[in-house]
């Protein structure tokens, strides 16, 4: 798997998709960096969640380039990296990859019902599983074009892990 040696792995997906779970499992098989993208989010974007607010494109904004911050300082250091990051829109992602062709998407998608039983199950997150809709209903999903490494959630994370490990194998990059 030596072409993964430079890659930089946007974890996305909607809240209780795993993506922090997920990554994590990442790091500890890979030795990747790792940043959790919720610990980038302003003061005022973790309070509205809290509060059951759901964020608009402003407040995202500047979490987003944080993000990209982050991305970019591993795409300047030339070596790995995971960072999650729900990138619901398309605008949002095409922000974070454009002109970057060492990072890619890993999508975690999940039937809502599925989604809602890990948000339940979770403990010590700032996002109420009350905003899992909103999510839903601003997520668009990756296009074949955006070439996401897609991956259903619906099994265990080893399993997850699995099948990111087997779609890095085969493709990479590109």
């Amino acid at each position: 798997m030596s072409g993964t040696a430079k890659l930089v792995l946007i974890v996305m997906g909607v809240s209780g998709s795993g993506k922090s779970t997920v990554a994590e499992a990442l790091q500890a098989r890979l030795g990747w960096p790792f940043q959790e993208g919720d610990a980038l989010h302003p003061a005022s974007n973790v309070q509205k969640m809290h509060a059951g607010i759901a964020l608009d494109d402003a407040d995202r904004a500047p979490w987003l380039a944080a993000v990209k911050s982050w991305i970019d300082a591993r795409v300047a250091a030339g070596g790995p990296g995971l960072i999650t990051c729900s990138a619901l829109k398309r605008s949002y992602r095409d922000g974070l990859i454009a002109g970057r062709p060492r990072v890619r998407l890993l999508y975690l998608r999940g039937d809502p019902a599925v989604l809602e039983a890990h948000i339940e199950h979770r403990t010590g997150h700032f996002m109420p599983g009350s905003l899992l809709q909103s999510q839903l209903d601003t997520l668009e999903e990756p296009a074949p074009d955006e070439k996401p490494i897609v991956v259903d959630v619906a099994g265990s994370v080893e399993e997850t892990v699995g099948h990111v490990m087997e779609a890095l194998a085969a493709s990479p990059i590109g």
